[in-house]
């Protein structure tokens, strides 16, 4: 009780409605952008014998190659901006992920590439790759994973391995 009689609040004042929280105090949030290309690849090891290569990816060892529609899906975090309301800026990310991601790999033969010089194309690798070159050069959000859908029943997925060299 006050001395007037009543009953006193609390001396923490309420926030105003409609107030946008400062930076450090906004929500995190996650955003998943998707983008489409075709690539074609042969899965062939150079550690394997010819017949262990049939035997290991069978129709996928094709001398030819065999392609793929691929979705690539990536994950990024971060606080909400005060004045965007968004995560990221989604012209920045699209501009990033032409450039680096579908210049680079739509209608290409994944094997002729020298990211897959040392490592047999498999989507694994694949989306390893781009999880690698977006956590290297993409600096307008937290990148938290990246999925590669091959085909409607494969799906890859890669948040990093943990390691301090990343």
């Amino acid at each position: 009780m006050s001395a007037a009689g009543g009953n006193e609040k609390s001396a923490v004042k309420a926030p105003e409605t409609g107030t946008v929280p400062k930076r450090d105090s906004a929500p995190k949030a996650y955003l998943g952008r998707r983008y489409h290309f075709s690539s074609s690849h042969r899965l062939h090891s150079d550690a394997y014998t010819e017949e262990q290569n049939r035997a290991v990816y069978g129709k996928c060892n094709n001398p030819h190659g065999h392609g793929h529609n691929y979705v690539v899906e990536v994950v990024l975090s971060g606080r909400v901006d005060e004045a965007t309301g968004m995560v990221c800026d989604l012209g920045e990310l699209d501009a990033f992920a032409r450039k680096e991601i579908l210049e680079r790999f739509d209608h290409m033969h994944l094997n002729t590439l020298e990211s897959f010089s040392k490592a047999v194309p498999t989507s694994e690798n694949l989306c390893i790759e781009i999880y690698r070159i977006f956590k290297a050069g993409y600096t307008g959000a937290h990148l938290e994973h990246v999925r590669v859908l091959e085909t409607n029943n494969n799906a890859f997925e890669y948040a990093g391995d943990g390691a301090a060299a990343e």
